[in-house]
């Protein structure tokens, strides 16, 4: 058993109470009715393999960590699959509650590298997923479909689209899209 004073200190943000208002306002208009209940982290398959607790993000949230809430690597394990959602006793929405914080999050300048590379590839391919070009449209047309797929990949026109919105809505900067010359 360890003592109190063997145990590393919480460090504790300046509660920044404009943050639940952020929050409501950027896509998470329930997390006030979260009252702690622990069905969401219970119910994550993302948190049953890593350190993932939806309810601590929103915990933290609501106490107004804001800085702790948008630099927390863990904000980016959840895979949106609304289990959480479906299983919220009080309608909280925590999916959404996670996307309203990535909102923030992104907003200034926090993203995870693999989802900043991501959203590179939307903006290159109009795919989040590319495929590789020879192997998958041979293989895609031996199986009688289409060598590309129907979405964006296949129209040069709606990659440029994507781009212009990017560019509109300045994501191509929270992103770090480097300018053509």
């Amino acid at each position: 058993m360890t003592s109190a004073e063997e145990k590393t200190a919480i460090e504790i943000d300046i509660p920044d109470d404009s943050f639940v208002e952020m929050i409501k306002k950027t896509g998470g208009p329930n997390i006030q009715n979260c009252y702690q209940c622990g069905t969401c982290s219970g119910s994550c398959p993302a948190g049953a393999l890593t350190n993932f607790l939806v309810r601590g993000i929103i915990r933290k949230a609501l106490l107004g960590l804001k800085e702790q809430c948008i630099s927390s690597p863990e904000l980016w394990y959840c895979t949106t699959c609304y289990t959480c959602t479906d299983r919220c006793p009080q309608d909280v929405k925590p999916t959404d509650v996670i996307k309203a914080i990535r909102n923030v999050a992104v907003a200034e300048g926090y993203m995870l590298a693999p989802h900043q590379k991501t959203a590179l590839k939307v903006l290159e391919t109009g795919h989040a997923v590319p495929l590789d070009k020879e192997s998958w449209e041979n293989l895609r047309e031996k199986v009688g479909l289409e060598r590309i797929p129907p979405n964006a990949s296949k129209y040069s026109e709606a990659i440029e689209e994507i781009k212009k919105l990017a560019k509109k809505t300045g994501f191509d900067k929270l992103i770090a899209v480097k300018e053509e010359k």
